[in-house]
C-alpha cells in the first residue's frame, strides 16, 4: 500500500469515528430531551418538611416518580390550612397534610371537595421536647406546665389532647396549651423560653436537643397508637380527570414505602439528604431511626375505614367536629 493510500485510509477512519461520535451525542441529547418532555409535572404542597415523610423523599430521590412518567414540583405549605387553600384554589394539584383538612371541607358542603387517595404515615410524628432534662418521664409531669402543641384543630394538637386524656390529664385544668404560635415558629418560640414543653417533628426535635436547648422525653405517636396521620388528597374533579396521574403517583409512593421497610436508616438518610441540606447525615439517620422505632410509616397507601373513623373520634372528642364524614366519600382507595 502506497503512502498516499495509507493517509487516505487513516483519514477515512478518523472521519467515520468523528461522525459516529457526533451522531451518538445528538441522539443522546435528543433522547434526553424527549424523555424530559414526556414527564408530566405535578405540583404538590406538603404540610411541612420533616423526616417523618421519608417515604415521599425516597420516592423523589430514587426516581420512582420518573418511572411513572411524573416530575414532582414540591413546595412546603407550613400548615394543613395553607395546603388545603392551595389545593382548593388550584395553586397545586395535590396536597399532603392531615386527613382532618379533607373532613372539614367535605362537611362544609363543597361540591368539588378533596378526596384522600393515599396514606403515608400511621402515627403522630411529633416528639415531646422538655426545656429541662427529665429522667423516667411521665405524662403527669406536664401538670402545671405550659406546652406549645401546634394550632387548634390540627391533628398534632388533637392527638396530644387524646394522649393527655388517656393518661388522666384534663387539658382544660391541669396545664396550659399555648396554641397561638404558628407551626413554623414553634421551635424558635420554645427555644426563647416561651414554654416548658413543645411538640416537634424530626429532625427539628433532634436539632433542638443537639443545641442543648431541649430534651426529647416522649413520642406522642407511640403514646397515641395507630392514627392515619398524613395523607395525599386532590379535588374530586382533578382525580376524575387525571386517573393515570393519581395511579402513577400512588405507585411511586408505594415504592417509597417499601424502600424504607427494606433499607437501613443510614441508607435512607444518604438518599434523602438533599431535602435536609442543613442536617448532618448521622443526625438525619438517627431521626429516621426514631420513626422506624415507633413504626410510623404505612406499608401501603391504603387507608382503612376503622382508622379513618378513629381519627374522627379523636377530632370529635377534641370538640372540632360536629358530624362524621362518610369514609366512602372522603377516601378514594381505587388507586391502591
Amino acid at each position: 500500500m502506497t503512502k498516499r493510500k495509507i493517509i487516505i485510509t487513516i483519514t477515512a477512519i478518523i472521519l467515520i469515528v468523528v461522525i459516529g461520535i457526533v451522531i451518538a451525542v445528538i441522539t443522546k441529547n435528543f433522547s434526553s430531551k424527549e424523555n424530559t418532555e414526556e414527564l408530566k409535572t405535578i405540583s404538590v404542597s406538603e404540610v411541612t418538611r420533616s423526616v417523618f415523610y421519608s417515604p415521599q423523599y425516597v420516592a423523589i430521590a430514587a426516581g420512582y416518580f420518573e418511572e411513572e412518567g411524573l416530575k414532582i414540583d414540591l413546595t412546603t405549605g407550613q400548615g394543613a390550612d395553607n395546603v388545603m387553600t392551595a389545593v382548593l384554589s388550584n395553586q397545586v394539584d395535590i396536597g399532603f397534610a392531615g386527613p382532618e383538612a379533607s373532613i372539614y371541607v367535605y362537611n362544609e358542603g363543597k361540591e368539588d371537595y378533596p378526596q384522600i387517595f393515599a396514606q403515608l404515615t400511621k402515627t403522630d410524628g411529633s416528639f415531646l421536647v422538655s426545656s429541662e432534662k427529665i429522667e423516667n418521664f411521665s405524662w403527669s409531669d406536664l401538670k402545671g406546665k405550659t406546652v406549645i402543641p401546634g394550632r387548634r384543630g390540627g391533628v398534632p394538637y388533637m392527638t396530644l389532647l387524646y394522649v393527655l386524656k388517656k393518661n388522666g390529664i384534663d387539658p382544660q385544668k391541669d396545664l396550659v396549651l399555648d396554641d397561638s404560635i404558628d407551626f413554623d415558629l414553634m421551635a424558635s418560640a420554645f427555644s426563647t423560653g416561651k414554654a416548658d414543653f413543645v411538640t416537634l417533628f424530626e429532625p427539628t426535635a433532634s436539632q433542638i436537643e443537639l443545641t442543648g436547648k431541649g430534651y426529647i422525653v416522649a413520642s406522642v405517636g407511640e403514646a397515641a397508637g395507630k392514627v392515619p396521620y398524613t395523607a395525599y388528597f386532590a379535588k374530586k374533579s382533578y382525580i376524575e380527570k387525571n386517573n393515570d396521574v393519581i395511579q402513577g403517583f400512588t405507585n411511586a409512593i408505594y415504592k417509597g414505602q417499601q424502600y424504607v421497610q427494606t433499607h437501613t436508616s443510614k441508607e435512607i438518610a444518604e438518599l434523602i439528604i438533599e431535602f435536609f441540606p442543613d442536617t448532618d447525615v448521622d443526625l438525619l439517620a438517627n431521626a429516621i431511626e426514631s420513626y422506624r422505632q415507633i413504626d410510623a410509616w404505612n406499608q401501603t397507601p391504603y387507608m382503612a375505614e376503622e382508622d379513618f373513623n378513629l381519627l374522627q373520634d379523636i377530632i370529635y372528642d377534641a370538640g372540632e367536629l360536629e358530624k362524621y364524614a362518610p369514609y366512602s366519600e372522603v377516601v378514594n382507595n381505587f388507586y391502591k
